[in-house]
C-alpha cells in the first residue's frame, strides 16, 4: 500500500482524466448526432465524425497522463516531434489519404447532397451521372442508371461542379 500512497494524486488526477474523456466523448457524440438529425445527414457519416473526434480526445487523454505521471516535459516533445515527424512524412507521401479524410469531413458538415440522391459529376473527361449508394471517410459510392458501381474521391468530389439532380424532373423536359 506504500506505493499506493506515494502516488495518490497521480493517481486521482488519472481518475480523473478518465472520467473526464469519457463524458466529453459522450457530450460530443450526443452533440454531433443531434446536428446531423437536424441537418438530416446520415448516421454513418455522424459516426465517423465522432471517431475522429475520439481520436483527438484519446491522444490528448495520453500526453496529459504522460504529464502527470512525470514524464519529463523535453521527452515528451522530443517524442511527440518524432512521431509527428514520421507521421508528417508517411502522410505527404500518402496525402490523397489525408486529402480524402479531411473532405469526407468537408462533405459531412457543408454539403447539400445525401445518400439517395442523384448526382451530377461535370468533369470534361469523364462526366458521371449517378446515385449516391454511400459517403464513407475516403470516397463515395455511386451506381449509375446502367447498374455500374462508381468509388468516387471525396476529393475529387469538391474540386468538381456537382449538380444535385431533381428524380421528379425527366431528363427528356431539359431537351425540349
Amino acid at each position: 500500500m506504500d506505493v499506493f500512497s506515494n502516488f495518490t494524486i497521480e493517481v486521482i488526477a488519472t481518475i480523473s482524466v478518465i472520467v473526464v474523456v469519457f463524458i466529453l466523448r459522450f457530450l460530443i457524440a450526443k452533440l454531433v448526432r443531434r446536428y446531423a438529425k437536424s441537418s438530416q445527414i446520415i448516421e454513418q457519416r455522424a459516426n465517423l465524425v465522432i471517431k475522429y473526434i475520439d481520436l483527438l480526445i484519446n491522444i490528448i487523454a495520453v500526453i496529459a497522463l504522460i504529464v502527470i505521471w512525470g514524464v519529463q516535459k523535453k521527452d515528451i516533445l522530443l517524442t511527440v516531434s518524432s512521431i509527428t515527424t514520421v507521421i508528417g512524412v508517411a502522410m505527404f507521401a500518402q496525402w490523397s489519404i489525408l486529402s480524402n479524410i479531411t473532405s469526407g469531413i468537408i462533405l459531412f458538415f457543408f454539403f447539400p447532397f445525401k445518400i439517395g440522391d442523384v448526382i451530377k459529376i461535370h468533369d470534361k473527361d469523364f462526366p458521371i451521372q449517378a446515385e449516391i449508394e454511400d459517403i464513407n471517410a475516403f470516397h463515395v459510392n455511386l451506381k449509375t442508371i446502367d447498374g455500374e458501381r462508381i468509388t468516387y474521391p471525396n476529393n475529387l468530389l469538391l474540386q468538381k461542379g456537382i449538380s444535385i439532380i431533381d428524380p421528379k424532373i425527366d431528363d427528356k423536359e431539359y431537351t425540349d
